[in-house]
Formats: C-alpha cells, structure tokens, sequence
C-alpha cells in the first residue's frame, strides 16, 4: 500500500509512541499476522493516546451495555467502586453506563427504566435500595424474572436469586473496637447511619457483641454509646459530639467521612487527636492517609469485590449462572494516626514504668504518617 506524505507522517509519529518500526505499524493498522499481541497492543495504544481513530476493523466491539447504578460521588468511597467496576467491565468487552443518583435527582427506579431502554445486558446495583429493609425488593424480582442478570453489592436480601457481595461490617466493627480496647479505651462510643440499612444492623451487633465480650458493659449502657445518624460529616460530627457528652474516649464510625465529623467535633471542643479521643473510620477511601491526622480505618478491599461483582455478572450473562448467595470479603483494620493509647491507660504504664505500646501487636497495620491535609474546623 502506498501511503501519502500526511500519513507517512502519521505512521512516524506513532511508530516513535510505540517504540516500533513504521513497518510494523504498518501491518497492524492493515490488520495483518506477524505481530506480538504485545506489541499490537502497543500501536492501538499510541493510536488512542495520539488521538487518530482506529480504522473500523480493529475497533473493539462492544458485548453490549452494563448499567451501574451507585449512590452520590460526594463519598470517595463510591467512585472507588465505579472505577474498578467500569475498568473491569470494558476489559471483559462491556460498556459501563453510570447512573449516579443524588438528593432530589434521578431516583433509582427511574434509572432502571431508562436503562431497560437501552436494552442493557445487566446491571450492577451498589449500596442501593436493596440494602434498605425499609424498601420494596419487588422490584429486584421483577428484574430477574425479565430475566435481567444482576449483582448487588453491599446488602443482602434474603430470597432474591441473584449474587451478593458485601465487606462483612460485623468483623469490621468488632475490629474496630478489639483494637481501641488493646489500647486501654473502655468507654467506646458507636456512630453510624440509620438503622435500616442491612450494613448498619450488622455494625451495630458486631459493636454490641464485641463491647459485651471485651468491656463487659451492661445492654442499657451500650444502647446509650451507639448514635445512629445521618450518613456524612454533618451526621459525625452531631453524633460525637452527643458521645463525647457522655464521656467516650473512643468512637468507631460507620463510614470515613463520619470520622471525619468525629474529628472536627472533638476539635471544637479543645480536644486532641488522638491525645483526647480516638477515633476509627470505615472504608479507607482515598486520601484518608493525608487527613490531619492520618485516619486510623476498616478497609475495604474494594478491588476484590468490584472484581467479583463483574465476574459473577459476566458470568450470569453468558449462561452460566453464578452461585446466588452472598460473598462475604474480609475487611482490614489499618492503623494510622487518629488512634492512641487512652489517656488513663498511659497513665498507668507511665506509673509501672512500661510503655504504653498496645494494640500495636500482630494484625494491626501500621503505616507511616504522610504529608497531612487538615480536617476542617
């Protein structure tokens, strides 16, 4: 093939972007054998990345459209999950359509009907109505009957046949509060969203269970150190701020951003942390590492679920149905800066001259202290 002087141009710039020969580029824009996938792979990319089109016979075709529908941005935690999610999809050939609801926007069940319009091959629901006990899962069924391949992810519905994955948040909370206990905290305070949600009933009993079996308070006394809120900033800080009324030294919070609300509440009061209160997060979403201080949190392991979700979807999509019950991911206690030894628990190794190192034994995470972002007062 004889090529004119713009495209011999053409050829050079993406032949030096893929360290290739022109000739080489050559073969793989005419689609002939004789190249390394690798190295095919190689001149598709220079060809994105220098914004020429791919001729039509090596465009990807698409396996079709995969709806996925997740809560607001504002928590990072969420477009966390999208981005695996997405990146998963496009590489098993899917193309992800994201539907994001916000306050007064767009409600869930509307989004659904604009996506069966689109002749979806399946949807990929997070943290959604289905993880609300309060919420008609009618809808769910109806779906499946379609039939429609689904995944949910965090929160389980018993009855529904289609796959869950879920952070088991009851091994999360007593994590949480083991560790806060190995650091001398007894009064350990409790914050999270509202009680319906599946995710929240399940932190709210590892708490119970794990107080009971660590601490030894009576049920009246715990019920008065957990505050279920709204979920966000706002709802921390007015939580911890009622617990911090009541004497807590530690809290263990339902998401990261409620920590951050922990923070700023203990923070308006004078207070250190993690001299004066400790406090635990949820997620470890991104940049929970540059708070001032580095946020102590339960990880967790986004990647592996989001994987997982796409997989058992595919799955479903290709016939092959995956189990239909609920995978249950472990989550990861890591260890930053907003947790310390309480203050009466230094004292005392002080007095017996041991230092007051616990909670730093095996299967707590310890991570250097990056460069801090403050916490809004």
């Amino acid at each position: 093939m004889r090529y004119s002087a713009a495209m011999r141009a053409r050829l050079s710039d993406i032949a030096q972007q893929a360290d290739v020969s022109e000739a080489t580029v050559s073969r793989v824009l005419n689609d002939r054998p004789g190249v390394a996938p690798e190295t095919r792979q190689a001149v598709l990319t220079a060809l994105d990345v220098l914004g020429y089109e791919r001729p039509a016979r090596l465009r990807k075709r698409s396996a079709g459209l995969v709806g996925l529908v997740t809560p607001e941005l504002e928590n990072p935690i969420f477009p966390a999950f999208a981005q695996v999610i997405e990146s998963t999809l496009a590489q098993s050939g899917f193309t992800p359509v994201l539907c994001t609801q916000t306050p007064g926007g767009v409600t869930e069940d509307e989004y659904v009907e604009m996506l069966l319009d689109r002749q979806v091959s399946g949807i990929v629901f997070v943290s959604g109505l289905h993880a609300d006990t309060a919420a008609n899962h009618d809808r769910y069924r109806s779906l499946i009957s379609r039939p429609l391949p689904v995944v949910m992810i965090n929160g389980y519905v018993p009855g529904i046949a289609a796959p869950f994955v879920s952070c088991d948040d009851r091994e999360a909370t007593e994590l949480a509060v083991a560790h806060l206990v190995a650091l001398g905290h007894r009064r350990i305070g409790l914050i999270t969203g509202p009680d319906r949600f599946v995710p929240v009933q399940r932190r709210v009993a590892g708490y119970r269970a794990a107080m009971q079996r660590h601490t030894g308070l009576a049920e009246a006394e715990l019920a008065e150190l957990a505050e279920l809120t709204l979920f966000g900033v706002e709802g921390g800080e007015a939580a911890a701020s009622r617990l911090l009324d009541r004497g807590v030294t530690g809290i263990v919070s339902g998401s990261d951003l409620m920590a951050l609300g922990a923070i700023r509440a203990a923070r308006q009061r004078g207070l250190s942390v993690p001299g004066d209160l400790s406090v635990v997060g949820y997620d470890d979403s991104p940049l929970m590492a540059f708070t001032d201080p580095p946020l102590t949190t339960m990880r967790q392991p986004v990647a592996a679920m989001a994987v997982a979700a796409v997989r058992a979807l595919v799955d479903e999509i290709n016939g092959h149905a995956a189990p239909h019950s609920e995978y249950l991911f472990r989550p990861e206690l890591v260890v930053r800066g907003s947790t310390a030894v309480a203050r009466s628990a230094a004292s005392t190794a002080g007095a017996t001259g041991e230092p007051g190192t616990a909670g730093t034994g095996p299967g707590k995470r310890q991570r250097p202290a990056p460069p801090a972002l403050p916490v809004p007062a």
